[in-house]
């Protein structure tokens, strides 16, 4: 089950330093954090996954490992987020079993987020809603796709180029968290930069 709201930390590695920053988020008041590593460097993938694994148990917080229902399953994570091209929800419910937190990108498209809740999806998130850059080439979604989602009676996640500055009015359309990575994981002090985050949600 997924009732979290607030900062949605999603990592940005490779990174020498992961442990520290992710750390500094969760001291700044990150609800969840999402293990993102797109390299092919399986062994050190789950040396990390792992370890943030136990980290994010320390402080009460689920580790969601972005795309990989294997590595979630290895390293005890709380659950995996899907996206275009990945396993259903039904593969990772297989996998993972049913307490498994499954989140699913529905990126700027309604009827994908409903066909999400109609299969169960723990979480929908939707952007980018502003240019990122992670993803620069990615579709934008409107903020009026947040309040029409509401109905759907899921958690709903907004992620893409988010700010504290620009978190607002996202938080105010329906997102229960904002999902980061560069305006996180790249700042010098990345514990205040969540605790900005966080305060928004208060």
């Amino acid at each position: 089950m997924f009732n979290a709201r607030g900062l949605y930390a999603i990592t940005n590695g490779p990174r020498i330093d992961l442990e520290r920053a992710v750390t500094a988020a969760l001291d700044g008041g990150a609800c969840v954090i999402q293990y993102r590593d797109k390299t092919a460097d399986a062994s050190r993938r789950k040396v990390e996954a792992t370890m943030l694994a136990g980290l994010c148990a320390s402080h009460e917080v689920p580790l969601i490992v972005n795309d990989d229902i294997d590595l979630a399953l290895a390293c005890g994570a709380a659950g995996v987020h899907l996206g275009a091209g990945d396993a259903g929800i039904a593969a990772a419910r297989a996998r993972l079993g049913h307490e498994a937190i499954v989140g699913v990108s529905c990126y700027d498209s309604l009827d994908q987020a409903r066909r999400a809740a109609d299969e169960g999806a723990d979480y929908i998130a939707f952007g980018a809603f502003h240019p990122s850059p992670t993803k620069p080439l990615a579709r934008l979604a409107n903020p009026e796709l947040l309040v029409a989602a509401r109905s759907l009676g899921i958690p709903l996640v907004a992620i893409g180029g988010i700010t504290p500055d620009n978190a607002p009015l996202l938080i105010a359309a329906g997102a229960d968290c904002t999902a980061v990575i560069s305006s996180l994981f790249d700042a010098d002090d990345i514990e205040s930069v969540a605790r900005r985050f966080s305060l928004l949600f208060s």
